[in-house]
């Protein structure tokens, strides 16, 4: 059986994570998916729309995930020694560095390849989570300019 592992923010879930988590899987035979802590995300990326708890329930709910966790704080690295996947597959645009990653895998004596997938393409600007963000600032912008053009 081989093991793939999964990890990110989660924090509005569209297409483009369901690709990722998709095309995880066909690696191997079971998906086990890492979701960032809350402190996790607001150091690497922003304020999380929603709590990790939630994020975690989500992720556990998409049909080709076997198994999920919630990250560690201080180690980002625990959460792989207690998993012990076989593959560890990045997002296209995570910002994980491969090699960084392979020396710490290394020095706690885990052997996982580590496989950076492809870019989801869907023709779509709501394919990630920053611009599903921006995309509602947009038309919340927009609504206020229209109702002070209307008098409201």
């Amino acid at each position: 059986m081989v093991k793939v592992m999964a990890t990110g923010t989660f924090d509005l879930l569209h297409m483009g994570h369901i690709y990722y988590l998709k095309e995880a899987k066909k690696l191997g035979d079971t998906l086990s998916v890492v979701v960032a802590k809350d402190s996790t995300v607001r150091k690497l990326k922003h304020e999380p729309v929603n709590p990790e708890e939630i994020r975690l329930d989500l992720i556990k709910e998409v049909k080709v995930v076997d198994e999920a966790y919630l990250g560690y704080e201080d180690d980002i690295y625990a959460i792989v020694e207690e998993v012990k996947p076989d593959i560890i597959a990045l997002g296209y645009d995570q910002i994980h560095d491969e090699n960084t990653i392979k020396s710490e895998l290394k020095k706690r004596k885990l052997n996982a390849k580590i496989v950076r997938l492809s870019e989801y393409k869907c023709g779509s600007d709501l394919d990630g989570t920053r611009r599903i963000i921006q995309k509602i600032i947009s038309a919340y912008e927009f609504q206020k300019k229209m109702e002070r053009i209307e008098g409201k």
